[in-house]
């Protein structure tokens, strides 16, 4: 019995610090705050929890910022500013008080898990390239002495400028003019499994080369690809092109444990008279389809599969910032808490699925799409998609199962919105064949992604292999009928695995 209970704790334990380290890619919210017409930072806060978003960068260590999200789950991104780096650089003691003075007495109230120290340096009028790598070994030395180098990782940021080719991404090459500060800057990430920090934007390629380059490609919205000459990659986007010319140039110069992070990236809601690309359908466009291709797990032709963490840019406009209309406009809500325009960062769709939603208008050809509505309560969901997947709806729901291309994400209201969909258009896509029971919702707008194919009438996309159509509708069952189909956590099979091992144990 001992045996038994030791053999199950440490599996359990290792299971355990699995799931710890493997939480998969994440989109994350930067918060500048270069404005006169913001929220208090609680208000913020509460904002950021209330759009389910998890991860946030700030560009310092502001006092009330970092209070505001104490006990929140949110985790941090912190900045050391580029007017800072000189006094971090010269004396330890400046990082060791900073630490103390600005960090510790919030921590791990409030959970922070990366320090940027100084932010596109490169780009800086200033020389202060030379000043980086001191300043992050004082502060990781810091770190160290109060036991957190292990739980926040330092790194700086950096524009694709550091680059001296990006295309095609094979030919990906780092600036030599740069080299005496991205040695041992890379050499410091790699010994320390910090990643390399860069802010990429696909609307800047295409505003200043819109001839050279495609609004749909930036928007990840092109249906042809571009090929890399020299490896054979098929890119369908620009930020897929613009990674992998990071990694590349990291593989030449042997760094190639070195993860790339995303730390800024986005597209402007408005822009000057020039800047015609810069509208809310365009932002809404580029965001939700970022989303998606990150918590889908697809990775980029070069990495697929690989791990990507990304920030968008920005929460809010910022009406300080110089320079042209659009970098005032890269907010996606207003100070008065109203949406610039729709994102859902959970990833479960392209289209707006609030209570403003339901409503819809037709497009050119009148076709629409069956989804589930965010405002139904998991259970109705569940009943709808065991319905609908079982032998009354007659659906094949193959393409919602584990590996399967309209799995992820794994959450009810996707699944769902995939079943609903095959159900409507295989009945003749009438209104009524979108009910389940008030759980359905009309859209006018494709909610295919990646490879996950929604049907349209007159199709043959879907991934049924049974064609039969039913000759009437009848209702989904009731929330007391038994299901044929489930989704399973994580947790939960861990806690199945783990009752298995104590029924081994006890035997």
């Amino acid at each position: 019995m001992a045996r038994g209970f030791w053999f199950i704790l440490v599996v359990a334990s290792v299971l355990l610090m699995l799931l710890d380290c493997c939480y998969g890619s994440f989109v994350g919210i930067c918060y500048g705050r270069n404005a006169d017409d913001l929220l208090p930072p609680d208000k913020v806060s509460q904002l950021v929890q209330d759009h389910k978003i998890k991860y946030v960068r700030i560009y310092d260590s502001n006092i009330q910022v970092l209070k505001s999200f104490a006990n929140t789950g949110v985790e941090l991104m912190i900045g050391i500013p580029n007017l800072d780096l000189l006094p971090f650089s010269q004396f330890q003691t400046n990082a060791d008080t900073w630490l103390r003075n600005s960090i510790l007495p919030y921590y791990p109230a409030t959970k922070i898990t990366y320090i940027t120290v100084g932010a596109e340096v490169t780009e800086s009028p200033e020389n202060i390239s030379a000043l980086v790598v001191p300043a992050m070994t004082n502060v990781l030395a810091a770190l160290k002495k109060a036991g957190l180098h292990k739980k926040i990782k330092v790194s700086s940021t950096h524009s694709l400028g550091v680059l001296s080719r990006s295309f095609p991404p094979s030919a990906g090459a780092f600036n030599s003019k740069h080299a005496h500060f991205l040695k041992p800057l890379l050499e410091f990430l790699a010994e320390n499994q910090s990643p390399f920090m860069i802010d990429l934007y696909p609307y800047y390629a295409y505003r200043d080369s819109p001839t050279k380059v495609s609004l749909d490609y930036a928007l990840f919205e092109s249906s042809s690809e571009v090929i890399d000459p020299n490896t054979g990659l098929l890119y369908t986007n620009m930020f897929d092109a613009q990674i992998d010319a990071i990694y590349f140039a990291l593989t030449a110069l042997n760094f190639r444990t070195i993860k790339v992070m995303v730390t800024e990236t986005g597209w402007p809601s408005k822009g000057s008279p020039k800047e015609t690309a810069a509208t809310p359908d365009n932002a809404q466009t580029y965001n939700t389809n970022l989303i998606r291709h990150v918590i889908n797990e697809t990775g980029t032709p070069a990495k697929p599969g690989e791990e990507l963490d990304v920030y968008i840019f920005s929460l809010f406009n910022e009406n300080r910032k110089p320079g042209l209309e659009s970098e005032r406009n890269w907010g996606i809500v207003y100070p008065d808490l109203t949406n610039v325009y729709s994102l859902d960062f959970t990833g479960r769709g392209p289209v707006d699925m609030t209570a403003d939603a339901n409503a819809t208008s037709s497009t050119s050809n009148g076709t629409k799409w069956c989804i589930a509505s965010s405002n139904a309560t998991q259970l109705d969901l569940q009943n709808a998609i065991n319905w609908a997947c079982g032998t009354s709806g007659n659906v094949d729901c193959t393409a919602i199962q584990p590996s399967q291309p309209c799995f992820e994400p794994d959450n009810l209201v996707s699944h769902a919105s995939y079943a609903f969909n095959s159900y409507y258009q295989q009945n003749g896509a009438s209104d009524v064949a979108c009910s389940f029971g008030g759980t359905g919702v009309l859209v006018d707008k494709d909610p295919t992604y990646d490879n996950c194919i929604y049907m349209k009438t007159g199709t043959n996309q879907t991934l049924a292999s049974n064609n039969t159509t039913a000759t009437s509708i009848s209702s989904p069952p009731s929330s007391s009928s038994k299901g044929v189909y489930s989704s399973i956590s994580t947790s939960a099979l861990l806690l199945i695995f783990l009752l298995f091992l104590l029924d081994i144990g006890q035997a």
